[in-house]
């Protein structure tokens, strides 16, 4: 962002406050869409957020364990994690999904984009499809450690409505895909396996 008009604010002054090679946190002065001076604070990404749908033809997903270190604990999730934003965000899911899990897909979608948490940051998620998997092994970056389950997608729905998972880009993977596959705007096998899967056919 630079100084001038930006919408009904106006940003005075921009300057960095903290950087590394994942994130940067800038410092605004501004002056309020009521004309007021005011400051405001953005976290911006250096990568695209990057989320996996797998579905196994059993109607199976795998779902990823691990320790959120902002949160203090684990959470379950399907595969996700950070692509470049000079790479194609596919290469990043077929990367992300490879080393989490372990599996391979002959087939891939993108089937949707999100602003996530668009109040403080500007990072911007692509969620994927993918189909006709083969199970292989793992291969987490030297930081990661996973466990590993795999879950019908009905009952990881029932657990998004239960509060069981409460990942974001999880529950944005899941409910996406059922609504997109209600409307027919999923290829046909997945979209039969997510209909068969909440009992919609």
């Amino acid at each position: 962002m630079t100084t001038g008009k930006h919408g009904p604010w106006v940003i005075n002054q921009v300057e960095t406050r903290y950087e590394n090679p994942w994130v940067k946190i800038r410092h605004h002065d501004v002056t309020r869409p009521d004309g007021k001076p005011g400051v405001y604070g953005v976290v911006g990404f250096a990568n695209l957020a990057i989320g996996v749908l797998p579905l196994f033809a059993d109607g199976t997903v795998p779902m990823v364990g691990q320790f959120r270190f902002p949160l203090g604990r684990e959470t379950w999730e399907l595969p996700e994690g950070g692509g470049p934003k000079d790479q194609p965000p596919l290469a990043s899911a077929q990367r992300e999904l490879k080393e989490e899990t372990g599996c391979t897909a002959a087939n891939w979608v993108e089937y949707g984009q999100a602003d996530l948490s668009n109040s403080v940051t500007d990072e911007r998620a692509h969620l994927f499809l993918a189909w006709d998997l083969t199970q292989g092994e793992a291969a987490p970056e030297p930081d990661e450690v996973f466990t590993y389950k795999r879950v019908t997608f009905g009952e990881l729905l029932q657990d998004i409505h239960a509060g069981r998972v409460d990942d974001a880009l999880t529950q944005l993977l899941v409910l996406t895909a059922v609504t997109k596959a209600l409307a027919g705007r999923l290829p046909k096998v997945p979209s039969d396996i997510i209909l068969d899967q909440c009992q919609l056919r």
